[in-house]
């Protein structure tokens, strides 16, 4: 099946058309559309976050309006527009980006590099996940001297280093790992659950009575909770059996680009000395593929001259490493949720800055997963950037046709992973690195690169 689209009630067999619609749209317009579909989602979870926090952006919220009826009513057939809406996608993505990262420190200050354990405390506990902080600061404030610990989960690990959080003693720990492990993590967690925003599993009896949802999120046979009011997830944690004290391990967070850029002289002396070879960012989506192993295999893989920044729930395939440091600056540096990409983004512009070169000149190297919508946004805004060079895994995404990749691939060197072992070669020795030219197709470089605004 080459595309597949059901918007209308003529399509084909009244089931859908599979390969030309009967409107005349084919499966590359229809891949564009895909596309910009997905963007708009992971644009929508970021201005939802940024308006619970009072912030909002009328030009983000007019382009939703405009690309949900460009893309959703079969209006327009003209490739170049399509191309030109997604890319205004990715530009739109990072407004809100930017939007989110000055609500989340105008309320709760600049993140910091923090040392987070990850054993348990004597007592009840509440377990949060998902990515809501505001819901998470809400929590802190109503379970204030009740004894209740509260553990973050998956994405809420960074919460740790935001300064008016870290003022809440019994927020404890982070328990457990990525969400797609939330079956088996939340079975042995003995306390009350709260999950929020996306990344939500089908929810197990072990623990439905005591799995509460907020904001959007929802589950057949799972309390909701509105407005805020914790209660009755804070009365249900009270009932439940008390957790263990349990030494466990650590991790580190809050390496907001406020805080790596306080590192600067100190990286730019050591990229200028040659103690740092080159940058990896190494991050997204995590998921349940047996080949998202890739991701570990290649962090552990990276020569010890080299520093890795990452985000978003990927890296918990790696976030566990002991890498080191050089002359005292962390070879691993947790930069935050997914949409604190635009942390890497304001890296990656800083250091270009003081090399005076390109972003695509620079020893940095992109190796990103995805899995769904706030992925595909971010992987716009990076090519409406005109970064290059990306390399993407663990599988191509099955809504991209084999025109619209190869247009990416040839115009902006976008990669699908291999091994770790051919990859690294491929950037560390002969084959081309940030910096070099990937081979371009002419027309359509001139005409993605204008409507950029690259030329």
């Amino acid at each position: 099946m080459s595309m597949f689209c059901h918007q209308c009630e003529q399509t084909a067999n009244g089931t859908g058309c599979t390969k030309v619609g009967v409107c005349g749209k084919n499966e590359d317009l229809q891949s564009l559309q895909d596309i910009l579909t997905f963007g708009l989602k992971g644009i929508a979870a970021y201005a939802y976050h940024a308006r619970e926090l009072g912030a909002r952006d009328e030009e983000v919220d007019a382009f939703v309006h405009d690309a949900m009826f460009f893309t959703l009513t079969n209006v327009d057939f003209n490739l170049e527009r399509h191309i030109d809406m997604v890319m205004k996608c990715g530009q739109m993505n990072y407004r809100v980006m930017e939007l989110l990262d000055k609500a989340h420190t105008d309320r709760f200050g600049n993140p910091v590099p923090t040392k987070v354990s990850t054993g348990t405390k004597a007592g009840p506990g509440i377990l949060i996940t998902g990515h809501d902080i505001l819901d998470l600061y809400e929590l802190l404030k109503q379970t204030e001297g009740t004894g209740i610990n509260v553990y973050t989960h998956s994405e809420m690990l960074p919460s740790h280093a935001y300064p008016e959080l870290k003022k809440f003693p019994h927020l404890v720990a982070n328990y457990g790992t990525a969400w797609q492990n939330q079956q088996t993590e939340f079975t042995e967690f003995p306390g009350a659950i709260l999950v929020t925003t996306n990344c939500i599993m089908p929810v197990k009896d072990a623990y439905r009575d005591r799995l509460f949802t907020s904001g959007v999120v929802g589950m057949e046979g799972c309390a909701h909770i509105t407005n805020r009011d914790f209660s009755a997830l804070i009365a249900k944690a009270k009932s439940l059996p008390a957790l263990q004290e349990k030494t466990g391990g650590s991790l580190m967070t809050g390496f907001h680009h406020t805080a790596v850029l306080g590192l600067a002289d100190k990286i730019v002396a050591a990229v200028k000395s040659g103690k740092i070879k080159r940058f990896f960012l190494v991050g997204g989506c995590d998921g349940a593929k047996a080949g998202r192993n890739y991701y570990t295999e290649l962090v552990e893989q990276i020569p010890k001259d080299c520093v890795v920044l990452t985000v978003a729930c990927g890296k918990y395939r790696f976030n566990h490493l002991d890498l080191g440091d050089i002359d005292g600056i962390p070879r691993l540096l947790d930069l935050g949720q997914c949409n604190n990409s635009y942390s890497g983004i304001q890296i990656a512009l800083a250091l270009s800055k003081a090399f005076n070169c390109g972003v695509n000149d620079l020893p940095l190297t992109l190796i990103l997963s995805w899995y769904e919508q706030k992925a595909v946004a971010i992987l716009l805004t990076l090519l409406s950037l005109g970064i290059k060079n990306i390399r993407i895994g663990p599988t191509p995404p099955a809504f991209m046709s084999s025109n619209v990749l190869k247009v990416l691939q040839d115009n902006f060197n976008l990669q699908l992973i291999t091994t770790p072992e051919d990859d690294l070669q491929a950037i560390l020795g002969s084959a081309p690195t940030a910096g070099q030219e990937p081979v371009k197709s002419p027309s359509l470089w001139s005409r993605l690169a204008s409507l950029l605004g690259l030329n």
